[in-house]
């Protein structure tokens, strides 16, 4: 059985170093139903912290017909892990799903906060996520889910430490600057919102309800932060400053993350959109070539070699695009979560 906090060296076959990276579809492993047994709460609970925008929250409707989860699982009989026998959503007592939510710096809101099942009427990433790693995993695992939508990497995200930078004439705001850009030569105007303050907020948000462990895993004593999620790129596809800066802030995000969670050798995995294939020129394709540079089986990045990973989407959705939540196909969801859960247990198992 693997162990969460084991950390050792990622070893890719030779011919993933050949090509350009990728987990797909087939990385995710069947899965059983879950056995309905708690976790081992001697051990700390693993926390993965899951952020992006508005696909990282989740579309993917539950009831209805074709594009549906229902229809997925009980016609089609894909995820055959997420119904029991008498075909009831089974539930995972290894694992506790939690979502906050706040915009900028204000107020938090509790969305979810149960053991892992299906409730609500749209899935997100998570499902996919947490069954493909609390299955292999002894400790008590909880996914940690802290974002909103509508939300670009280039500005509402934008981690500490960035700096300002010229772009076409303009000036582009660096962390706490206001407002987003201005022209060069010029005396910038603040607004009511900063370079960086929704990643402030998200951060701050995710650090509260590790603040109350006792309130949203019973009877945890201890955390560790094992790994991040990241499914975003959308905001930033319509702005070409801040698609050309999305690999330098991304490699940023990655390493403040840890830093702010203290967590050095917690594992990342990102999720490309969904919409865009290989090749894609443009802003979308951009951010999809930032994406796939910082896998750590690209060679660009040495310090990320086995412990960043990128899922490449596009074989693995449904059909439409980000910004119109891949019209809501809950496979969609599925697919990609159960790519990213694959992909964060390969990381870990090294």
């Amino acid at each position: 059985m693997l162990q969460a906090h084991s950390i050792t060296t990622f070893a890719l076959p030779l011919l993933m170093l050949l090509c350009a990276p990728i987990v797909s579809a087939q990385g995710a492993k069947p899965l059983p139903d879950p056995d309905g047994k708690a976790a081992n709460m001697r051990k700390p609970v693993q926390v993965y912290i899951l952020m992006g925008q508005s696909n990282m929250l989740g579309s993917g409707k539950v009831k209805g017909d074709e594009g549906s989860l229902e229809h997925a699982v009980k016609k089609k009989e894909l995820y055959p892990y997420l119904v029991d026998d008498e075909g009831q959503w089974t539930v995972r007592q290894d694992v506790r799903n939690v979502r906050v939510m706040g915009s900028g710096t204000g107020g938090m809101r509790q969305f979810n906060n149960e053991f892992m099942t299906i409730t609500g009427g749209k899935i997100g990433p998570e499902m996919g996520i947490g069954h493909q790693v609390g299955h292999v995993t002894e400790a008590p695992v909880m996914l940690l889910k802290s974002c909103i939508g509508n939300r670009s990497l280039g500005w509402d995200l934008l981690p500490p430490g960035s700096k300002q930078y010229e772009y076409e004439g303009q000036i582009y705001a660096g962390y706490k600057e206001s407002p987003d850009a201005w022209d060069k030569g010029t005396k910038p105007e603040p607004i009511g919102w900063y370079a960086g303050m929704q990643y402030d907020g998200d951060v701050a948000r995710a650090k509260k309800v590790l603040d109350e462990l006792d309130k949203y895993y019973p009877g945890a004593k201890r955390y560790e932060v094992a790994g991040f999620f990241w499914w975003q790129g959308d905001k930033d596809r319509y702005k070409e400053a801040h698609a050309s800066k999305y690999e330098e802030n991304l490699v940023r995000l990655i390493q403040q993350l840890r830093a702010d969670f203290k967590a050095p050798k917690a594992k990342f995995v990102i999720a490309t959109l969904g919409q865009t294939k290989k090749g894609a020129t443009g802003n979308e394709g951009k951010i999809l070539d930032a994406m796939l540079a910082v896998d750590g089986a690209s060679g660009k990045y040495p310090k990320f070699k086995g412990n960043v990973a990128t899922v490449y989407s596009y074989p693995l959705s449904k059909g439409g695009s980000s910004n119109g939540h891949y019209s809501n196909n809950a496979e969609t969801y599925m697919n990609i979560g159960e790519a990213m859960g694959a992909a964060m247990v390969e990381l870990i198992d090294g």
